[in-house]
């Protein structure tokens, strides 16, 4: 397979395990949060059932007093937990209720019996209340919750009437039912309360009811039957509607985020790395393939070269002899001035090939480095010396630093790399022009050896190309110069590059160059 395509593959699949675990946490903190609410909501049932127990034991004869009850509500409340509670009648009025104000116009309570707001849930009827908030198996009527003042003076004193006055009773039964009448007994002890003395009395009615399947209360004897119905439709227990506090559960979900988030950030981490250390593996294949491709192509290179560079030394031979030969017929004074002429041009054909074959010669030998210490100034010396006729051919300044210093090099290999530099800028110099050698310092063993001239320059479209073996702008060069340069230097381990001089010329930079002492 194409290692494009392969890659295609590799990524794709990548991508989609990567997507696969974001969704699969995802997923599991949805399902963490639903956990939550349902354990929410378990507990808003344990508390609804709680408080039904509560007002089963608050009520007597299906009454409970307004106060009492909130009065009981209110030690249930937990400003952590249960916020508030709301006793409702039929038309969703509030009828008792403790902690914080409910509304219970919120969105949704009515219908679906749950609002999730900011930091609470209000919740609805979590168990059937019934008609009574019993589990009876008959329909009863709604427990009442009346304030103080609208209970009798005995059922608000907790004391029974006076024994002497009229017993106030239910009213008369209709035709053709059995009267049910209330318990009748001695005053309880000292020591009893009432309160038990009513509970038994309240037992005693529901056992009489199961077995004449009667309800066990009715309208209360202080009551007619149009206030009766009415306080059961305004105070009549129907319905009910609690208020817990989310902060918890909120918490515990903003935990599990960070933690799916941390581990979602290291899932995305790998997934990057795993794309990078493709990619390099690819790339470093890639690499081997190409550098076992140059070195196959290196060693055919050498080999061609040194077939050629024995080549170029036998031709020299030949070259040598038809040049000795034209030399001695150039200067036989019996030949015409002609064949003279013609012996001289072909002595500077020949001296012209025999350079260059000396140049490839010299550039496809191996370069070895022995580096020493060499004095850069005496090196300029020595140069300045051969170059000499060429200088005082073109009146041509050499200025060179007065201190140059000590470097490790190869001194051949460095002395041959600045003569190809000096040529080459002699070359491209006006006449009268101006050649300078300075060092630069990089640092404290460190310096840029640059060879600067006011010529032409190099155009832009060339200046890629200066260092390639046989390329030349001069008509008489061989584009072997600076291709030899360019060799010594990376030999030495440095780098050389070509910068335009201002206002006008080049620059040639050799860098870096370790600093051993420096001499005048």
């Amino acid at each position: 397979m194409h290692p494009i395509r392969q890659s295609r593959w590799v990524y794709a699949l990548l991508i989609l395990v990567w997507a696969a675990l974001m969704a699969w946490q995802w997923g599991e903190h949805l399902r963490v949060r639903q956990n939550a609410r349902q354990a929410l909501i378990r507990r808003a049932q344990d508390i609804s059932t709680t408080l039904g127990v509560v007002l089963r034991s608050q009520r007597r004869f299906g009454i409970i007093p307004k106060d009492r009850l909130e009065s009981t509500l209110q030690e249930l409340v937990k400003p952590d937990e249960l916020m508030g509670v709301a006793m409702l009648n039929a038309a969703g009025e509030v009828v008792a209720s403790a902690g914080q104000p409910i509304d219970v116009d919120l969105r949704g309570l009515v219908p679906t019996g749950q609002h999730w707001g900011p930091n609470f849930v209000a919740l609805m009827n979590l168990v059937d209340l019934g008609a009574n908030l019993t589990s009876e198996p008959e329909p009863e009527p709604p427990t009442l919750v009346l304030p103080r003042e609208e209970l009798p003076p005995f059922g608000r004193d907790r004391a029974r009437p006076p024994e002497d006055g009229p017993r106030p009773g239910p009213p008369p039964p209709e035709p053709g039912t059995r009267e049910v009448r209330p318990p009748e007994g001695p005053p309880p002890p000292d020591g009893v309360k009432r309160e038990d003395r009513n509970d038994r009395d309240e037992d005693r009615f529901r056992g009489r009811r199961s077995r004449d399947r009667r309800p066990p209360f009715g309208r209360p004897f202080w009551m007619s039957e149009e206030e009766y119905q009415e306080a059961i439709q305004r105070q009549g227990l129907h319905s009910f509607v609690i208020l817990l506090s989310t902060e918890a559960m909120i918490q515990r979900c903003r935990q599990d985020l960070w933690q799916r988030t941390i581990l979602a950030f290291f899932v995305t981490l790998t997934t990057v790395a795993f794309a990078l250390a493709w990619r390099s593996l690819l790339r470093t294949a890639d690499l081997e393939v190409r550098l076992a491709r140059a070195a196959a192509v290196n060693r055919q290179l050498q080999e061609m070269s040194v077939v050629a560079a024995g080549l170029a030394h036998e031709t020299k031979n030949p070259l040598n002899v038809i040049r000795t030969t034209a030399q001695l017929l150039a200067q036989d004074a019996s030949l015409p001035e002609g064949p003279r002429a013609r012996a001289r041009q072909i002595m500077e054909e020949a001296d012209r090939v025999t350079a260059q074959l000396n140049e490839f010669i010299n550039y496809s030998r191996p370069r070895e480095v022995r580096r020493t210490a060499v004095p850069l100034g005496r090196v300029m010396v020595e140069l300045r010396r051969t170059l000499a006729p060429d200088l005082e051919d073109k009146q041509i300044q050499l200025r060179v630093d007065e201190n140059l210093p000590t470097v490790e090099a190869d001194e051949p290999l460095l002395r041959q790399a600045l003569f190809n530099l000096l040529l080459n800028a002699v070359q491209a110099v006006p006449h009268q022009g101006h050649i300078e050698v300075a060092a630069v310092r990089l640092g404290p063993s460190q310096i840029a050896l640059e060879i600067r001239d006011d010529g032409p320059g190099v155009p832009p479209e060339h200046r890629s190309e200066i260092f390639k073996p046989y390329f030349t702008t001069n008509p008489k060069g061989s584009g072997l110069g600076l291709a030899v340069v360019r060799q010594i230097v990376l030999a030495h381990g440095w780098d050389i590059e070509y910068v335009p001089n201002q206002p006008r010329g080049a620059i040639f930079r050799m860098a870096p160059i370790r600093v051993l002492g420096a001499t005048a």
